[in-house]
């Protein structure tokens, strides 16, 4: 199997460390997704004055993208103590009524992952989120009995990146509920200026755009290549990161100005070359590029589609126009995006010399 790339990264501890330091402590300092930054912020401002728990808040979305910093600050902001835990470790529901009995009055629970939860945990978790109590079992078959345990108030924070696994009873019980987008090139040039600061780092505003321009849109990306352009520039002995240092970086570490990592590539150019286009099945195209399906389907092919680079049709995986025009191959007649490729081609026709729109008649 081939070596992670900078852009999946690798969760050693020092990257963990690090990554925690980065994470903003308080609504004010966290960067982009403002509307449910604003909603949340009311929700815990209401809760504070009427002296009361939050409401159970979920958010839902990509990785990367700052769930788990906000259940930090949701807990920080209601000065109430965390409590984290996710859906794989809770497989039996004795796990979630110890983690539960536990649990003091106001604490903030965090589930990271709360759709992969067993069944029978999640049917417990239903009625301690709505009557804050739970039924624990004692025996089995006819002399089994229910014994109700009363739980303290408490705030469930759950996160997800798959909302549509999550069952509706589940869904329904939280009082909040906020998907996050992705960040744009702005935003994310914010997000590096926090953390460079943080880090004590010199970057002028073309290093901070050319490495927001090939974070996916993703704060965690953004800090992680920020990071490896730091180490870049200690071994060349450079005091400032510039444009120029920051891609010459990023290029060492094959991250290219779209965004694109090995990986990435690598799927593309495998369906572009060795199977003229597609469509082709993901565990075929797994092989060809030497990993595993799951990885090319979890962490290469979202962006890859968000990108407008691959299609997933019945038939398969397949590479549209502008993946081949990437690669620096020519699109076949036909080729799926083609149109979208000829409307770019005809408008930078149309600009004339100056800079200006040509004359449409003419």
């Amino acid at each position: 199997m081939a070596e992670p790339s900078v852009v999946a990264g690798v969760e050693e501890p020092e990257e963990r460390a690090i990554e925690a330091a980065l994470r903003p402590r308080n609504l004010d300092d966290f960067v982009g997704q403002h509307r449910v930054r604003k909603q949340l912020s009311l929700v815990l401002q209401a809760s504070r004055m009427r002296g009361r728990s939050a409401d159970h808040v979920l958010f839902s979305g990509p990785p990367g993208l700052g769930k788990t910093t906000l259940a930090m600050i949701v807990a920080a902001e209601m000065n109430a103590p965390l409590r984290i835990s996710s859906g794989p470790a809770i497989q039996h529901a004795g796990d979630l009524a110890a983690i539960l009995s536990s649990l003091s009055e106001g604490e903030v629970l965090f589930l990271d992952e709360i759709h992969r939860m067993s069944r029978p945990a999640e049917e417990m978790l239903y009625m301690a989120m709505e009557d804050f109590r739970v039924d624990i079992v004692v025996g089995k078959g006819a002399g089994a009995t229910a014994i109700p345990l009363d739980l303290p108030p408490f705030t469930l924070v759950g996160a997800t990146t798959r909302a549509g696994l999550l069952p509706g009873p589940l869904r329904d019980r939280f009082g909040f509920t906020g998907h996050l987008e992705f960040y744009s090139v702005a935003e994310l040039e914010l997000v590096l200026r926090r953390s460079a600061g943080l880090l004590d780092l010199k970057v002028n505003s073309a290093g901070f755009s050319e490495i927001a321009g090939r974070s996916r849109g993703t704060p965690r990306i953004a800090n992680r290549l920020l990071r490896r352009v730091r180490d870049w520039a200690l071994v060349h002995g450079i005091d400032q990161i510039d444009a120029r240092a920051a891609s010459a970086a990023l290029d060492m570490y094959e991250v290219d100005k779209r965004g694109l990592d090995r990986l990435d590539r690598a799927v593309l150019e495998a369906l572009i070359v060795k199977f003229g286009g597609g469509p082709v099945g993901l565990s075929t195209l797994a092989i060809a590029v030497g990993e595993e399906p799951e990885t090319v389907e979890t962490v290469a092919e979202p962006f890859l589609v968000r990108e407008g680079l691959l299609g997933r049709t019945p038939r398969g995986r397949i590479a549209m126009a502008p993946a081949w025009t990437h690669l620096g191959y020519v699109a076949p007649a036909g080729a799926f995006g083609q149109d979208i490729l000829d409307v770019f081609e005809q408008s930078d026709a149309e600009v004339s010399g100056d800079g200006t729109w040509g004359d449409p008649a003419q």
